[in-house]
């Protein structure tokens, strides 16, 4: 049975760039995440992934396309991806089950950006908030990280060429890059954001999307997104 849910809230953005934190704020202001873990002031981590959405719909369709659901090695390739034709279905479904009873809701997903094709069929009306980040900051933390381990294997560094860890960290940004261009030229109703601006106070992009989303503006944010979370940068979690 095909539930009615609104056209969703998608973060996406590459991996390490921020996007837990700008979803753990979309949360707070109200927006329904379902079974990710949620923001609290002293936990840096935010939110995560909808765990129902992307354990019964997103895993799946991925492994099917035989590329890494967590979107590190092989990437999934959005110029050359099916689009099944009941993804509102299955996600609809997702929802349900996981307790939605209608509002604004959110997906927060990284590799939202590489099949950015399949959920703007399902959801034309979307409004896609993009997480930005530099790319060397991105691939330091990526270094930094111990889950981020896909370019230690020496096999994926020889498919893309790359002699360095590093090295292959940057081509996969780019990557990523490439489909936030994709995106951006298609038309999808997005806006983008840079979190790294939260830490010098500046939170007018952070006002703007909030707005824009249809959400409004709650106190706990401030305490959320309170300096002292980013006083270890480099070892943020996103």
């Amino acid at each position: 049975m095909k539930h009615y849910v609104e056209s969703p809230i998608i973060v996406t953005g590459c991996p390490r760039s921020g996007t837990s934190i700008v979803s753990g704020m979309l949360a707070l202001c109200g927006a329904f995440v379902g079974t990710a873990p949620q923001p609290t002031k002293h936990e840096t981590r935010g939110m995560g992934e909808n765990r129902i959405i992307y354990e019964d719909v997103v895993k799946p369709f991925l492994q099917v396309l035989r590329v890494d659901p967590s979107g590190q090695w092989p990437l999934a390739n959005p110029d050359y991806m099916m689009i099944p034709i009941d993804w509102d279905a299955m996600i609809s479904d997702a929802l349900h089950k996981d307790g939605y009873m209608g509002g604004k809701w959110l997906y927060k997903s990284n590799i939202a950006a590489l099949m950015w094709k399949v959920w703007s069929y399902a959801y034309p009306n979307a409004k896609w908030v993009l997480v930005r980040r530099r790319t060397g900051d991105i691939v330091s933390s990526c270094l930094q990280t111990s889950y981020m381990k896909a370019f230690k294997n020496p096999t994926y560094r020889a498919e893309i060429g790359a002699d360095t860890e590093s090295d292959a960290w940057v081509y996969w940004v780019r990557k990523y890059e490439e489909a936030f261009v994709g995106m951006l030229t298609a038309g999808v109703n997005c806006k983008v954001v840079w979190p790294e601006r939260f830490i010098r106070n500046d939170y007018q992009q952070l006002y703007e999307v909030i707005e824009w989303v249809g959400l409004e503006w709650k106190s706990s944010v401030a305490d959320y997104l309170d300096p002292k979370l980013w006083k270890n940068e480099r070892k943020e979690e996103c």
